[in-house]
């Protein structure tokens, strides 16, 4: 009976992880996805896969890569670390009409209303707790969540716990739901590639101070969200090459950190599972798992 699973046992993280080519493979489901992206895209992809610290398979693992919602791993350890620390009150409840202010209508695969969907009955007087919105982020990956949450945890406190954590290859995080409406923001005269080269050219720091200027105005101006800009594939190219970006070694590293279950506190450890390990819900994982997590 197997007793224990690596939390991202193993991580793959894509160049450019592209909607379209995601279809692809759920419209045509394959045993040996993984392996066949890798073959087709040898430098769009990264893998380290480890199995009782022994390395089974590695590629790229040096290589910087936008992280997509793998980055988000990090705010839930933020989460857990404040909550231990008693900054953060994880049963605290919040409007979801706070969260509104960060949800895009069709940008998130979904994402955000079947978090909703599915804890409609723990919603009282329209309040969720900060708990299960950290869970929504981990689970269900809801950028509405991760931009709340990374206001309330503080992007220094953020980018510093990256540093804490002894992660050396990793850029800086920031609002990344904000970050869809830089171009709307910087160029309101320009679509298409005339746009998508504008983005280029700015460098990471003005995109990243714009970031939080969206941010803002998300935050005092609900109708704000309202329009979007121009958001065709080459434009969400550049807003998926600006995410923040790190390693697969790095991340690997970390799952070795939260696997060990000796690195944090015993409180920060505790606060952690309950984001992380949402597949020991079901009672029949728990029958044969004594500890599972992945990011969803």
């Amino acid at each position: 009976m197997l007793k224990k699973i690596l939390i991202g046992l193993g991580i793959i993280i894509g160049l450019i992880i592209i909607v379209a080519a995601i279809s692809i493979y759920k419209l045509s489901p394959s045993e040996n996805v993984v392996l066949e992206f890798l073959m087709e895209h040898p430098d769009k992809s990264a893998i380290k896969l480890v199995r009782n610290d022994t390395i089974i398979a590695q590629k790229n693992v040096y290589d910087m890569m936008p992280l997509a919602s793998t980055v988000k791993i990090i705010l839930a350890i933020e989460y857990a670390e404040q909550c231990d620390q008693g900054v953060l009150d994880p049963d605290q409840n919040i409007s979801v009409t706070d969260l509104d202010n960060f949800y895009v209508p069709n940008t998130d695969g979904g994402a955000h209303p079947n978090w909703l969907k599915s804890i409609s009955n723990k919603i009282k007087n329209d309040s969720i707790s900060i708990k299960e919105i950290a869970k929504g982020m981990i689970k269900y990956s809801s950028n509405a969540n991760t931009e709340w949450l990374s206001e309330k945890l503080g992007l220094q406190n953020i980018n510093n716990r990256i540093d804490s954590l002894n992660i050396k290859n990793h850029s800086k995080f920031y609002h990344i739901v904000s970050a869809l409406f830089v171009g709307k923001e910087k160029f309101p005269k320009l679509t298409g590639k005339e746009l998508a080269t504008a983005l280029r050219n700015l460098s990471i720091e003005d995109y990243i101070e714009t970031t939080n200027q969206i941010h803002n105005k998300l935050l005092s101006n609900p109708n704000y969200k309202d329009d979007i800009g121009d958001l065709s594939m080459d434009i969400q190219h550049v807003w998926s090459d600006n995410l923040p970006s790190s390693t697969v070694n790095e991340y690997t590293g970390l799952m070795k950190k939260i696997n060990s279950r000796t690195y944090f506190s015993k409180e920060t450890q505790g606060y952690l599972d309950e984001v992380m390990e949402f597949l020991l819900e079901n009672p029949a994982n728990r029958a044969w798992l004594e500890h599972a997590g992945n990011k969803g």
